[in-house]
């Protein structure tokens, strides 16, 4: 099981639309194998604050180990799997 969070800043359009494609990829690479938490930086600056998020968007795994974060583009889809260490369930 994949656990990522995926750290916002606030709820836009562009935020929106990341979240929308980030779990249709989620989806095509792990299937229903992943949580993904949301987190705004403006609603919860503690968690940011935690995790020493400098900069949004930020995508951390956090499970399995080790722990991978990606900042920034979150559109390369295999850039974003390949960082990440998810492996496709196509291939």
């Amino acid at each position: 099981m994949y656990q990522l969070k995926l750290y916002i800043t606030g709820r836009t359009p562009r935020s929106q639309k990341l979240i929308q494609e980030l779990k249709e990829r989620l989806d095509s690479n792990c299937g229903g194998n992943y949580t993904l938490a949301v987190v705004d930086i403006f609603d919860d600056p503690d968690s940011a604050y935690e995790d020493k998020i400098i900069a949004t968007p930020t995508l951390i795994k956090t499970l399995p180990p080790p722990v991978q974060r990606i900042i920034g583009n979150l559109m390369d889809n295999e850039r974003v799997m390949a960082a990440l260490d998810i492996k496709s369930l196509k291939g």
